[in-house]
């Protein structure tokens, strides 16, 4: 399962009260909002490529183990832009991992930032990402927030292609209702995009950044609701046809044809839902048209939410099912070989038995005959005696070397070892600490379904050229001891990263770095899914460090990670 956090900044450069169509084509470039790690280096140019936001205060100076309050550790940075900055950080009293949004106190948004923060805590509706604090000291602004490290951004879902009918029904069903709780308290989102739409591993879709996201890039609307709505469209429009609904492209989707509007998701991609492509129409800003009937459209969230209920229930799909194989009949069926078949009877062709040679009945047919029966019975007396011979010779043999049975088929020619038996490991952690240190133990849990699975990176597959202590990142796999090690079975989580395997001195006691394995048990190179190796001798060592360097191209961004970590050891 693919796993995510939810800092959640959409950094997208829009004003003020302009309509989600008109921001889409400045969605996706200028930064990183943290679920996803992406790195940016300032603002994103406006349509004519001009840089349209004002000059914002300078960024606080902060870096990794840096606390606030004493108690938030800053442990990743995650966005650095517009004058703020987005962290991974740890909760040091409740252990637990947090994200947080830093500004200087004298930034031109900074009391919105913290008025949108403590007015979106007190809705405290659990289909929102959480906000736990909103401080402001030591010349800094901070907002808390929970970071969800099960949860899968709707960018990386639509990346592998469209939503089916039942998946895009919750998504439409339960944003829409989350956001008509919201607007009945007053609260607007206005950055409802792809990367502000998170599932859970139960299928709950929760929404991040409600009015905190607004608020950090200066964003207002004189028809919030209808914004919103809007938005939620987009959305379904997305999930139906992984396509975004406007003619720029956006977060990772290509955009329209340019020129021809807006048109019906079914005449983007063939078998599309009808129900919920009408209900994307009404949504968007279509005047209520959709592709085969007049109906009103829906402005405000709960006019949505209250369409999609009156929409008949779509079920699940089946769970697949593959039926046995059926046995093959043979075209022999007793009793009617070589027989015409009978009306109303088995319809298989039975070949003509052609009749037999007659028999040799002239002279020259009984000699031949003696010919032949004379030359077999030569034949079986000449085997005979070779046989005799050879069973005689062997016996000598024997007799003469004292020795048991000789095996005449070994093969004496080197064979490639065999692999050994899954060694017991006691403890994974991430190389350096730094990336998604929490997931390090499913690596070794003996469950492929679950992985270590990196944030998504930007414009560098090296990590976003943000780990370059160690030249990537990896896991470090402890045996609890010093054990003999044969060789390694790795499930990656995607083919195509660039990845080694190494491993640690016997003598070495808690290597943390890549410069402590100097034991090669793999070459530096790109891989498959699959990376199997098995060493011609055992070495001796406690500490395995799978290192990946570089990761594979994902919807966008850089992505990777390690499913499944096993340590062999000799096989006997």
């Amino acid at each position: 399962m693919a796993e995510r956090s939810t800092a959640a900044v959409d950094v997208a450069d829009n004003s003020g009260d302009e309509p989600l169509a008109a921001q889409a084509a400045q969605a996706t470039s200028d930064g990183v909002d943290t679920q996803n790690g992406r790195a940016a280096d300032g603002p994103m140019p406006d349509k004519d490529g001009e840089r349209t936001n004002p000059a914002p205060a300078a960024a606080p100076e902060l870096h990794s183990g840096h606390k606030l309050a004493r108690r938030y550790r800053l442990e990743e940075c995650v966005t650095r832009v517009d004058g703020f900055s987005s962290w991974r950080a740890m909760d040091e009293k409740l252990r637990r991992a947090v994200g947080v949004h830093l500004m200087p106190a004298d930034h031109a948004r900074a009391r919105s930032v913290l008025a949108a923060a403590r007015s979106s805590a007190l809705l405290g509706d659990p289909r929102f990402v959480q906000v736990l604090d909103a401080v402001e000291e030591n010349d800094l602004v901070y907002v808390v927030h929970e970071w969800l490290p099960d949860a899968t951004e709707l960018t990386a879902l639509l990346a592998s292609g469209p939503l089916e009918a039942h998946e895009a029904y919750q998504l439409v069903s339960q944003v829409s209702q989350a956001m008509a709780a919201a607007h009945r308290e007053g609260l607007a989102h206005l950055r409802l995009t792809p990367s502000a739409i998170l599932r859970t591993s139960t299928g709950q879709y929760r929404i991040r950044g409600l009015a905190v996201n607004a608020a950090l890039r200066g964003i207002t609307s004189e028809t919030p609701q209808r914004a919103d709505t809007e938005a939620i469209g987009a959305l379904l429009y997305a999930a139906l046809t992984q396509r975004w609904p406007y003619e720029s492209d956006a977060y990772g989707l290509t955009g329209l044809p340019k020129g021809v509007g807006l048109i019906a998701p079914d005449q983007v991609r063939a078998g599309v839902h009808r129900g919920l492509g009408e209900l994307a129409m009404r949504a968007l800003a279509n005047d209520g048209a959709t592709a085969s009937r007049q109906e009103p459209a829906c402005t405000t969230p709960d006019e949505l939410a209250k369409a999609v209920a009156a929409m008949p229930r779509i079920r699940p799909p089946e769970p697949a099912f593959t039926a046995p194989p059926e046995y093959q009949h043979t075209t022999y069926q007793q009793g009617v070989y070589g027989r015409p078949t009978p009306p109303g009877g088995n319809t298989v062709q039975s070949r003509p038995v052609a009749p037999p040679p007659p028999p040799l009945q002239s002279r020259t047919g009984r000699v031949l005959k003696w010919g032949v029966a004379a030359l077999l019975i030569a034949a079986l007396g000449l085997g005979s005696w070779q046989l005799a011979d050879t069973l005689l010779d062997r016996g000598t043999q024997k007799g003469n070397s004292g020795t048991s049975n000789t095996n005449t088929d070994s093969d004496d020619s080197p064979k490639d070892p065999e692999p050994g038996k899954p060694l017991q490991i006691r403890d994974a952690s991430v190389l350096g600490g730094s990336v998604k240190p929490a997931l390090a133990p499913k690596t070794v849990d003996n469950d492929a379904g679950t992985a270590w699975i990196t944030p998504e990176y930007y414009n560098y597959a090296n990590f976003g050229r943000l780990e370059q202590e160690n030249n990537g990142s990896g896991i470090i796999v402890d045996l609890g001891e010093v054990r003999d090690v044969s060789g390694i079975d790795i499930d990656l989580y995607l083919p195509g990263q660039t990845a080694e395997v190494l491993a640690a001195p016997a003598e070495a006691a808690g290597p943390s770095s890549v410069a402590s394995f100097s034991q090669r048990i793999t070459e530096l190179k790109r891989v498959d899914k699959k990376i199997e190796k098995t060493l011609d001798a055992p070495i001796r060592t406690r500490y395995v460090l799978v290192h990946v360097t570089e990761l594979p191209s994902s919807g966008g961004g850089y992505r990777g990670g390690i499913n499944e970590i096993k340590v062999l050891g000799p096989s006997s």
